[in-house]
């Protein structure tokens, strides 16, 4: 198993498989671990906002996490979504990640009572959960589907402790990204979630990027990241373009649905969404197919 101080590169949020009656399809979440298996990802995010973790319940998500622990492969870095609106049951949950052999956790920020979740509040959330978790943890700032932001002198706090080993910052703005890294310790790491962005992100300080594009175009995310190690900047300038077009539309304007979709067609399981999220209209598909067929000429991954 990886290093939990070795959050760098790319990371799969995947996804939760269902069957046409809306049951777990764990054996096809198997299949696309397999084949992520053989690609230089870093490791695998279980039950995130890609995974559909909101429409899941506990059980349930206790049996994806063992299938994921199963099937993927002990150079892939394990990372459970266990972030509740409760303090004490993301406790229970981030106990029991650890139980199932999860290295960290990815904590979401509580946000059902948003107007009382003051920056106070959420610094006594996270103390509280690091304090009770046999486990490192990942704060988790995700403001589009909470309405939360954290921001960097928050995370800077956060920082001092020692159980607390980074932060997701799904805000989609690297000026963020890089006033995290500037504000938090050298050891305190840095991931982002939106690979339109991507490169800036990286470029700003992130170490990784926990991408949902990358359920789909795993390669070009890659292909994005060595860009940027490696120094190439004028592919990386092309390979970004290549990205930002199939992240906006498929992530962005689709969400879970259009991800599952583009699944689909790249030869992975998709399948449906879990209600109340609806399949893709027929118009959504074609649009996310032209994209896709765009970028894949633009950029053909290796």
């Amino acid at each position: 198993m990886s290093s939990t101080k070795d959050l760098r590169g790319v990371f799969v949020p995947v996804t939760t498989p269902f069957a046409p009656d809306g049951a777990l399809a764990l054996g096809r979440m198997a299949e696309n671990i397999a084949r992520y298996n053989r690609l230089p990802l870093s490791g695998y995010i279980v039950t995130g906002s890609t995974g559909e973790a909101v429409m899941l319940t506990r059980a349930e998500s206790e049996r994806v996490w063992s299938s994921v622990r199963e099937s993927a492969a002990p150079d892939k870095l394990l990372i459970a979504g266990t972030g509740s609106d409760s303090t004490a049951e993301t406790i229970s949950r981030t106990r029991r990640a650890a139980e199932l052999g999860y290295p960290l956790a990815l904590v979401k920020t509580p946000y059902y009572y948003k107007s009382l979740m003051t920056p106070a509040v959420l610094e006594n959330h996270y103390r509280r959960v690091a304090d009770a978790s046999p486990i490192p943890i990942l704060i988790y700032s995700v403001p589009v589907f909470t309405g939360i932001t954290v921001e960097a002198d928050l995370a800077a706090r956060l920082s001092s402790h020692p159980n607390i080993a980074g932060i997701k910052d799904s805000s989609g703005n690297p000026e963020r990204a890089g006033d995290i890294v500037a504000q938090t310790h050298a050891n305190f790491q840095v991931a982002v979630g939106s690979a339109q962005f991507f490169a800036a992100s990286l470029a700003a300080g992130a170490r990784a990027g926990i991408l949902a594009a990358a359920c789909v175009l795993p390669e070009l995310c890659l292909e994005v990241y060595e860009a940027h190690r490696q120094g190439r900047k004028q592919e990386l300038e092309s390979l970004q373009r290549a990205l930002a077009a199939p992240a906006s539309t498929i992530v962005s304007k689709h969400g879970p649905p259009g991800v599952k979709y583009g699944m689909d067609v790249r030869g992975y399981f998709g399948g449906p969404p879990r209600s109340p999220l609806a399949p893709l209209s027929a118009a959504a598909a074609t649009e996310i197919d032209a994209v896709l067929a765009k970028s894949l000429e633009t950029a053909a991954p290796r």
